[in-house]
């Protein structure tokens, strides 16, 4: 008998199913006790937090989102539930279980085909779109672009021309004539009185001061986020509102295109203004608006709005539609001289047809 005994598997033992043998149930803790902090940055699936904002025991933490989250996105900005290690030590980890209401989001597609979100920022109060005067070029199509997100979100637009010492931005700002948001033209200055915006590489801009407190005026009690090209000068204005040191480039001579220098966003204090956040956000070459209404696009060229009202039921504003108002308006020599540009912006964002979209920022 003793031949059988290799075969015999009575005293085999079996291991537990590691799923365990209790039935799922999909009820969820409530963490009713977790902690809320604010995201200011994230990197390669960590989460950097500020929890007890102007308070002795304010603290940064980092944290690793909950597996149910996974599928959502967590973008600085934020209001999330942190439960775990939020003490803030070093080499302590925190986990991030839910993202509180969203009162704004800006977001983006992939181009105006694109019905995929791609979230930008979340809970800001104002928009700042930067351009430059020059190197690079300033383009109508980025702030036309960049209008229609912030009104689609509710967040207040702030137009900011940067390096307005290298040329007159004033044929650029002719398009925006009459329009209700804030323009801020700032220039840099060899003068020692000017503000120091050093970068991380110690390279050195010192902007003009009327501008700096002009803007620092607007952004005061917010959250903002900075939205542009590359090599406008985003970065260089972070620097100089908030101390910060983030690295700045320059403008390929080539392409005409900026470096990009910063690779993620970044939540930061703006001193001696309490409740005031300025986010950083890398230079963006495209911002599709697929997941934007027809109409809140309408809404963004407020004059052309104004003037859609005499419009038949159902006009598309689009060329040759009959008894367009628009239209109309567009060609009356009695219109601002920006009156045919700028309803060719807006037929450029509306229009179905995929060769003449451009979803980049910079295209005319």
């Amino acid at each position: 008998m003793s031949r059988y005994r290799e075969w015999d598997e009575s005293d085999v033992r079996i291991r537990p199913n590691k799923k365990g043998s209790r039935p799922r149930t999909k009820e969820r803790p409530s963490y009713d006790k977790a902690q809320t902090g604010r995201i200011i940055t994230v990197d390669r699936g960590r989460y950097t937090a500020i929890l007890d904002e102007d308070t002795p025991s304010e603290r940064i933490v980092i944290a690793a989102r909950a597996r149910e989250l996974r599928r959502q996105a967590i973008v600085p900005g934020d209001l999330v539930a942190l439960v775990g290690d939020t003490s803030g030590n070093p080499d302590t980890l925190a986990r991030l279980v839910r993202i509180e209401n969203r009162h704004t989001l800006l977001r983006r597609s992939a181009d105006d085909t694109d019905a995929t979100e791609r979230v930008v920022v979340a809970n800001v109060d104002q928009l700042v779109i930067v351009v430059a005067a020059a190197n690079p070029e300033p383009r109508t199509g980025f702030v036309d672009r960049a209008l229609v997100a912030a009104y689609d979100a509710g967040i207040a637009p702030i137009l900011c021309v940067t390096k307005a010492d290298v040329a007159d931005p004033a044929d650029f700002l002719a398009h925006y004539t009459g329009l209700d948001f804030p323009v801020v033209i700032s220039r840099t200055t060899a003068d020692d009185a000017g503000v120091d915006a050093r970068g991380a590489d110690g390279s050195s801009a010192r902007l003009d001061v009327a501008a700096l407190e002009a803007l620092r005026a607007l952004l005061t009690g917010k959250v903002s986020v900075v939205l542009g090209h590359s090599g406008v000068g985003k970065s260089t204005l972070v620097n100089a509102l908030t101390g910060a040191q983030r690295a700045t480039g320059g403008v390929n001579a080539v392409t005409g295109r900026g470096r990009h220098t910063s690779s993620n966003a970044l939540a930061l204090r703006i001193p001696e203004a309490p409740g005031s956040w300025l986010i950083d956000t890398p230079g963006i070459r495209s911002f599709g608006l697929g997941l934007v209404d027809h109409e809140h696009i309408l809404a963004a060229f407020e004059e052309l709005a104004e003037v859609a009202t005499a419009c038949p039921r159902g006009c598309t504003h689009l060329a040759q539609t009959p008894g367009c108002a628009v239209e109309s308006w567009a060609q009356s020599p009695d219109s601002p001289d920006s009156a045919s540009a700028r309803l060719a912006s807006y037929r450029r964002l509306v229009s179905t047809d995929e060769t003449t979209h451009e979803k980049e920022l910079g295209a005319l």
